[in-house]
């Protein structure tokens, strides 16, 4: 019988992933439709992938799929056909290929079922998230930016703003995409006969967005389409002008696409212009932040010099802290530098 989850450590499965000669291609997709079983579909799917040695991050819920995943090169046209034909909806999906790809992305196949493949806080059972502003391609994003009629609006986390977005896009304040959709309403309420361009990563967020401002009676709602990944790489294929600055977060090992040379942020420890994130060393803290690379060095690779301390202490010590700050929903959005 396939045994449909992973029983290897991470630490094998990335020596594997290290000694491993054959190119391998990082990818997204999302689709939103109605899956009867989630757990018979999600079970199917695992069997098929995990023989084509498909890495990476799937979730999967009655409201549809959401995958970021990595899988050999060689092995691209059998995973497409399988895709493909799982479901009608998926038939000729948009993949979005990464922007760059070092093979690091992933090194284990995770896919869990969830209520839903974006958490967004919604429970009106009057809203249609099929019913979603009008798609933008490159070209027709690069029309709108600059006019006075027409806004952008960055639907990603801060963490994400701060390294990269499009030039005077508006950042809704929020580390949770529960928390921007009403933000974002109030922001806007004032602008609602203007144009509202929505944007995210790889194009899931802002299209339930998009879906969630026309509910609230915004009317001339719009999203790009694929994201920022999908607009840069047609933007290069196209000979466009890019207008997205700085580095594109996501959410595998890279941490980051880059997109132009701009560096936006800096080093909150030394305050030098640096757009690496990275996760704190101390197992107790784990937090996301940027840091330089001198920083890290003497830091020893944590947010804060009381994690450096943390450091030391005896494993035990350490699942305490967790606990204690895991029960603590105010500790990890603290700055503690």
């Amino acid at each position: 019988m396939t045994i449909l989850h992973n029983k290897i450590s991470n630490k094998e499965l990335k020596e594997r992933l290290a000694a491993e000669t054959e190119p391998r291609t990082t990818l997204s997709f999302y689709k939103y439709f109605n899956i009867i079983a989630p757990q018979q579909f999600r079970d199917d799917l695992y069997k098929k992938f995990e023989e084509l040695k498909v890495f990476g991050r799937i979730y999967i819920a009655s409201e549809g799929i959401n995958a970021q995943i990595s899988l050999p090169t060689a092995n691209l046209e059998v995973f497409k056909t399988i895709l493909y034909q799982a479901a009608p909806e998926l038939d000729g999906i948009r993949l979005n290929y990464a922007i760059s790809d070092d093979r690091k992305s992933f090194w284990v196949l995770r896919m869990k079922v969830r209520d839903k493949i974006v958490a967004d806080g919604i429970d009106d059972p009057t809203f249609d998230p099929s019913d979603v502003g009008h798609y933008l391609k490159a070209e027709e994003v690069n029309e709108m930016l600059g006019r006075e009629d027409t806004i952008f609006v960055d639907m990603r986390n801060h963490y994400e703003y701060e390294v990269g977005h499009f030039k005077a896009a508006l950042e809704i304040p929020s580390a949770t995409f529960r928390e921007q959709l009403p933000m974002a309403v109030d922001m806007l309420k004032e602008d609602k006969d203007k144009n509202i361009v929505m944007y995210c990563t790889g194009g899931i967020r802002c299209e339930k967005a998009s879906a969630f401002m026309k509910h609230k009676g915004f009317e001339n709602v719009y999203h790009i389409e694929g994201g920022i990944i999908e607009y840069t790489r047609k933007a290069k294929e196209q000979n466009l002008p890019i207008e997205f600055i700085g580095k594109n977060f996501v959410f595998d090992e890279r941490m980051g696409e880059r997109i132009t040379d701009d560096i936006l942020s800096t080093c909150p420890q030394c305050g030098e212009a640096c757009d690496r994130h990275r996760n704190c060393k101390n197992k107790a803290c784990h937090r996301l932040f940027i840091q330089c690379s001198n920083c890290a060095e003497r830091f020893e690779g944590c947010c804060s010099q009381s994690c450096v301390e943390e450091l030391s202490l005896p494993d035990e010590d350490i699942k305490v802290l967790i606990r204690e700050r895991t029960a603590d929903p105010t500790f990890f959005t603290k700055r503690r530098i």
